[in-house]
């Protein structure tokens, strides 16, 4: 048994690839410090398994081992928890389960007359058990993290993934504290979840709503640059929770307006970084007025539309809208305050005009 605040890491007794495919029910593949999952493209996992047939080394998984007993960081209730590795393990279960296959230039360094490509798991079973059997018998080498404290494992995830292209978004994720909790709890919402159209592979949709809740928390409009908003998560102070909890409720119900207001994967929400502003618009507007904002917003972007074109086919004419042009230019940075401040006024201004 562990003592209580000793935190350890050391490599689990080897298994092969098989015995991993045989658990993997026992292992929380979700765990609130993981990074977003999904994240590698078809070749991504087709060229994992290309190394591994072909017995290169891969990288080391770390998983959280529970198995040592009782533990408050075991919210799934399970064995394992993976901390590191989850687009790996989630690569050799979908060439198991048939959802990949080999690439169609696929090369077999043991017996090069092979001709593999383009063939899955169940296909290298039936017709090639022996190169089957190297996949199944290939033994990773998995790390198990021995820890009682959250921080730890947050830490550590950090400090692995620091050397790899994550977004600012996906280590934030990771950091402990009440909130990336909040964050993670917003980015729920339906709002996140069926309204916007731009992509969340990479964290997009919490690194938005970490902006939202900083403008709530802070009730201004700020700079949403990175150090910002990390500075947001490490400066906060257990004596601010309550605050905290309120702001999250006063997002909720903004979130709420937004998703009466737009479409599902509605067009104007291609971009995360125009969110945060119509926010900040929407959550100043009354009762009465939101079933016409959506309207008001595909008018204003047509002209923008119409602008920059006659910017472009008349260049130094006098008919040239140079309130949109403003737009336009804070639209270029789309994390200052000022660039907030401005387009939100220009939006209010406007509103107010076509009501």
């Amino acid at each position: 048994m562990m003592s209580h605040s000793r935190f350890k890491i050391r490599r689990l007794e080897s298994k092969t690839l098989s015995w991993w495919r045989n658990r993997r029910k026992q292992i929380d593949m979700a765990p609130s410090y993981q990074r977003r999952g999904r994240l590698w493209s078809t070749a991504d996992k087709a060229y994992l398994v290309d190394s591994i047939l072909n017995e290169f080394d891969i990288p080391k998984f770390y998983v959280a081992d529970f198995s040592w007993g009782d533990s408050p960081l075991n919210q799934a209730q399970l064995p394992y928890a993976i901390v590191d590795g989850k687009q790996r393990f989630e690569a050799i279960f979908d060439f198991y389960d048939g959802k990949i296959q080999l690439q169609d230039g696929f090369e077999y360094r043991l017996n090069p007359r092979y001709r593999l490509g383009g063939l899955g798991y169940r296909d290298l079973r039936q017709n090639y058990a022996d190169v089957a059997e190297v996949f199944d018998n290939f033994v990773p080498h998995v790390m198990g993290v021995y820890a009682e404290k959250e921080e730890e494992i947050n830490d550590l995830f950090v400090r692995l993934n620091r050397s790899k292209p994550l977004t600012g978004a996906e280590i934030r994720n990771a950091m402990g504290g009440e909130v990336p909790k909040v964050f993670r709890e917003l980015a729920k919402h339906e709002f996140f979840t069926e309204i916007i159209r731009f992509s969340v592979k990479r964290g997009q949709d919490l690194n938005t709503a970490a902006k939202i809740l900083m403008f709530e928390f802070k009730d201004k409009l700020l700079d949403t640059k990175k150090r910002n908003l990390d500075q947001f998560v490490e400066r906060f102070g257990t004596d601010e929770r309550e605050r905290l909890e309120l702001a999250g409720r006063q997002v909720v119900e903004t979130l709420d307006d937004m998703r009466d207001v737009f479409l599902p994967r509605d067009r104007l929400l291609s971009s995360s970084g125009i969110v945060p502003v119509y926010y900040w618009f929407i959550r100043t507007r009354t009762r009465k007025e939101i079933p016409c904002i959506r309207r008001f917003i595909r008018d204003f972007e047509e002209r923008r539309k119409e602008n920059r074109k006659k910017l472009r086919e008349e260049p130094g004419t006098a008919d040239v809208d140079h309130e949109l042009t403003e737009y336009d230019n804070y639209n270029r940075s789309t994390n200052d305050v000022a660039s907030h401040r401005g387009r939100v006024d220009i939006l209010s201004r406007r509103f107010a005009v076509s009501q």
